[in-house]
This record gives C-alpha cells, structure tokens and sequence, in this order.
C-alpha cells in the first residue's frame, strides 16, 4: 500500500512537471517596454501548487529548474541554462520554486478549499502576487528599473496572470476530483 502511494506520488509529480515543459512550447509574447515576456508556465507552477501540495508541488517546480540550469531548453521560447536563471526573468524564475510551497501549505487548511473564490485567492496572492513582486524587486535591483518603474511595468502582466489564476483554480478543483488528492 504504501509502495502504491509513493508510486502515484512520483507519477503525479511527472505528470505536472511535464505539464509545465510542455507549457514552455508556446512562445513568449514580448513587452516592448520589458525585457520579460508573457509567458504560459507560471500557469503551471500555480497548478503545481495547488494539485500536488507543497511538497510534491515545489519538487516538480524545483526539478524544472535544474533542468532548467543544466541547460535544457524548456522555458518558453526554447530558452535554457543558466543564464536564463540570472537574466530579466530571473526573478520570476526564483519565485517559481517558492510559490508551489506557499500554496500548497495554505491550502492544506480546509478554510481556504471550502469555496472557489477563496482558493482563488490564494493562487492570486501566492501565485501572482509572489511571482510579479519578486520580478519586481529582481528587475529593479539588478536591471536598473526603479521600483515604482517596475512596478508599473508589471502591470501588464495582471489581466493575463488573473485569467491563469482562474483556469488553475478551475483545473485543479477537477484534477483533485480525479486523483481523489486531499
């Protein structure tokens, strides 16, 4: 029995971080103005979070990464390898390994799950909250925007980043259903 829960664990886990490598085939739709562009993948790193939990959701997100850093191809555009790690996208990128943690751990309290909207809240705020702030402060400290120039900026990405809020919410109540998970 538990061989058969590790099994589905690990199975799961694959499943979501080819989720998000496939998310990556869709291209990027640049920002003029930014050197970041409007990408699919943080789509599934909230889904992550919220289908796995925050263990299994933060290793499907971490296991990207390194795949990520060892070079493979996977983030949109085809991009890859370190220094993808420490460009314009880098801050989001960080968060990424961070927001299937705090999602998964605030939605593990049964208040936060009763209802769609308040799960939804979560995704908005552990998910596009934590990921635009941290490209935020990433491209103000280290690409010379100033905070409020940031800031600004990334308000082009919250109409895109609350509709993905939305769908993972939406996919993840079905997932969850399916999988029997929590």
């Amino acid at each position: 029995m538990m061989q058969s829960m590790a099994i589905k664990e690990l199975t799961r886990t694959a499943l979501m971080l080819a989720v998000i490598i496939v998310l990556g085939l869709f291209p990027g739709i640049p920002v003029g103005f930014l050197p970041v562009p409007i990408v699919l993948q943080n789509f599934g790193i909230m889904l992550a979070g919220e289908v796995l939990g925050a263990k299994q959701g933060t290793l499907a997100a971490g296991l990207f990464l390194v795949l990520v850093a060892l070079g493979f191809p996977f983030l949109s555009g085809g991009h890859g390898g370190m220094a993808s790690l420490f460009g314009p996208t880098g801050g989001a990128l960080l968060a990424w390994a961070v927001a299937p943690l705090a999602i998964g751990l605030t939605l593990q309290h049964a208040w936060f799950t009763a209802t769609w909207w308040r799960e939804w809240l979560v995704v908005l705020v552990f998910g596009v909250g934590l990921i635009n702030l941290a490209e935020v402060v990433w491209l103000a400290t280290f690409f010379h925007f100033g905070f409020g120039q940031a800031l600004v900026a990334e308000l082009v990405f919250l109409p895109g980043d609350v509709l993905k809020a939305i769908l993972s919410v939406t996919v993840a109540r079905r997932l969850r259903k399916i999988w029997a998970v929590r």
